[in-house]
């Protein structure tokens, strides 16, 4: 009984399971790790995307890895469920004393309690007397140096507590992937200064200014939510559909008025969006197509997709279908239209032509100088969570930041979570500040000491998350609010989600949704035998190629997305670089795709990973991008070099 139910719940994700073995064997994990058919398939299709399997068989020779991952899974959740209890043991002890430089021993000695003190019946002098002693050992900061860590920010951990297991990893900052490896690196500017009165200083010659321009900040604070009505998510999908329409009627030279229920012997063209006809997954037997309201009424009909060898659909998707329908009641579809030339953003050049200026947050606007640089522009991008699952020390951030320091790069780009609504301590309300003092004690004051560091060249870009829980939640969402941020160079951008800017000659796109990973869990595809296939980057092309953030609709659950917030703020114009967030495995692809009046236009499509994950370190992005030469805009993305780097 569970073998077979098994075999149905992978079918209805689109694989298929080898034998009657293999489904045995997947009923013996389900037993033994008190699984549900539906929680296995779910951890399959997770293991499945992160190993880059090809095909889409459940084999035999597949199940130990597949064990193991189940079993790292499971331990990596157990850690997460309960962090509020810690039985205490030798190794405990072992971690405290295992130090280098004597560091921690030291901060061991120094909490045992003097004599003289535990004779004393004065408890508050003795805690006074302690208190004055770490804010004596910690020390200061000047200003403009690196490498030195501020007692403002000195966490709990670094005051006697025990080592976290993300302080004590060995391989800190291993490189990953890198694309087109063969690119040089960026001369690092050698240190001024060498001189200061506690500790050697590291003063760095300023970076080059860049010009950054927010070509959509997204939806503005004031923007009301939560008043979705039906009739305006109608008028979007609506639009959507007649866009499409009308941009495959110019480049395919077709009728595309043509409805897609009227039964006709002739072979037709139809223009409408993909939709599933019942609660569960979309495969291949239950795609349904629903034209427009203005040239089909609305009406849906079946599409049968046998005489295809390759297709890639899922709900919201708007294609284009050639073929027949001789009953009114069955498209039989011989090919399918799912992409079409990317408008150009004309919002974009004529940025360039107007004096860059910064908003703010009462809406005035102030200029700044505007200068394009000829020299190597180099980026830091980085997604939350930013702290570990065992704490709320924000220990990656810290760790990032140093590396940001020595790096030196034109932008660093944080994308949300920042207060993360599936931390433990946040769920179990633990914590013993608001969402709103953790945000501008951990976050906010280290990012504006960054930026007195490293000089007014340096520019940050902040984008919030659906699961920051001091922020909206809705999808899209507005910028952050920061009252009282100190910024007065203008270094600092707070970003929409989604959001589009512009870094010198380049247009950025980014949104912290998990798109990537709603749409594979949504997707209906079909390859041909024999033929390999890049599920990730197939996924990340539906993107670019639906001209979309958020594409998928219905949306996933728990997504709360708003169409009739701001319907242009989910639009999607020609990008050099796309930044999509996901829990999938992180990497940079070369996306293809066809442009308005140019031809072989190409994306470059990140996705950083999470700089957290669970109590351990996970991965963020470095990316250098030299200037292209004698204007020679096909030299992109072959003049960029991205690595993966593990935090």
């Amino acid at each position: 009984m569970m073998e077979k139910e098994l075999v149905e719940e992978f079918a209805s994700n689109n694989f298929t399971v080898e034998d009657e073995e293999v489904a045995k064997q997947c009923a013996s994990l389900c037993a033994s790790l008190d699984l549900k058919p539906t929680e296995l398939v779910s951890y399959w299709e997770l293991f499945y995307l992160n190993s880059r399997l090809d095909g889409g068989k459940v084999l035999g020779s597949q199940l130990d890895a597949f064990r193991q991952f189940l079993q790292k899974e499971q331990r990596q959740a157990f850690q997460r469920k309960e962090t509020d209890f810690h039985f205490y043991s030798r190794d405990d002890v072992d971690m405290l004393l295992n130090t280098e430089n004597g560091e921690n021993e030291e901060h061991f000695n120094s909490a045992k309690t003097p004599t003289k003190i535990r004779e004393s019946n004065d408890a508050s002098k003795s805690l006074m007397s302690r208190m004055d002693s770490n804010d004596a050992f910690s020390g200061s900061r000047t200003p403009g140096s690196v490498n030195m860590p501020s007692h403002k920010f000195k966490s709990r951990l670094e005051n006697g507590s025990p080592a976290t297991p993300f302080s004590q990893r060995s391989s800190k900052f291993k490189v990953q992937f890198v694309l087109n490896k063969d690119l040089p690196d960026p001369v690092i500017n050698e240190p001024l200064e060498v001189i200061s009165e506690d500790d050697v200083v590291r003063r760095l010659r300023p970076i080059e200014y860049s010009d950054l321009q927010v070509i959509h900040m997204g939806v503005k604070p004031e923007k009301r939510f939560m008043f979705d009505r039906i009739e305006a998510k109608f008028n979007v999908l609506e639009k959507r559909i007649k866009d499409f329409a009308m941009i495959v009627a110019k480049n395919e030279g077709v009728a595309v008025d043509n409805q897609v229920s009227v039964a006709s012997q002739e072979r037709t063209f139809v223009i409408g969006m993909v939709c599933c006809d019942g609660e569960g997954h979309l495969n291949d037997k239950s795609v349904l197509l629903q034209g427009s309201v203005e040239f089909s009424s609305g009406h849906r009909v079946r599409l049968d997709l046998h005489m295809l060898g390759r297709f890639s659909l899922f709900p919201g998707q708007i294609i284009g279908v050639d073929g027949h329908n001789l009953s009114g009641h069955c498209l039989v579809a011989s090919r399918i239209v799912d992409s079409i030339p990317m408008p150009l953003s004309e919002d974009l050049f004529k940025s360039h032509e107007r004096e860059p200026k910064r908003q703010v947050l009462d809406g005035s606007t102030q200029p700044l100088p505007k200068k394009i640089s000829v020299n190597p522009l180099s980026m830091v991008i980085a997604t939350g969570p930013f702290t570990t699952s065992d704490n709320l020390s924000y220990e990656p951030l810290v760790d990032l930041l140093d590396f940001a320091r020595k790096k030196q790069p034109n932008l660093l780009l944080l994308m949300g979570p920042f207060i993360d609504s599936e931390h433990p301590q946040i769920k179990q309300g633990t914590v013993d500040r608001t969402f709103e003092e953790i945000f501008a004690e951990e976050v906010v004051v280290r990012i504006e000491e960054y930026c007195e560091q490293m000089g007014t060249g340096a520019r940050v870009v902040l984008m919030p998350s659906t699961r920051d829980c001091h922020h909206e939640f809705v999808f899209p969402q507005s910028p952050f609010a920061i009252k009282g941020l100190k910024d007065p160079e203008h270094q600092v951008t707070l970003l929409g989600n989604p959001g589009v800017f512009a870094l010198n000659e380049l247009a950025i796109g980014c949104c912290t949704v998990d798109v990537l990973r709603h749409l594979s869990s949504e997707e209906a595809s079909r390859v041909p035998a024999g033929v390999s296939s890049d599920r990730l980057a197939r996924l990340a092309s539906h993107i670019i190629s639906q001209h979309s953030f958020y594409p998928l609709y219905p949306a996933a659950s728990g997504l709360p997305l708003d169409l009739s917030r701001s319907p242009e703020s989910l639009q999607l114009t020609h990008l050099d670089i796309f930044i999509t967030p996901s829990d999938l495995s992180p990497f940079v692809k070369v996306l293809s795709s066809s442009v308005e009046g140019q031809e072989n236009s190409k994306t470059l499509c990140i996705n950083p990973g999470r700089l957290a994950k669970g109590m351990y370190g996970g991965t963020f992005t470095d990316l250098l991008v030299n200037p292209v030469q004698n204007d020679q805009a096909h030299q992109w993305p072959e003049n960029a070099k991205a690595s993966i780097i593990r935090l």
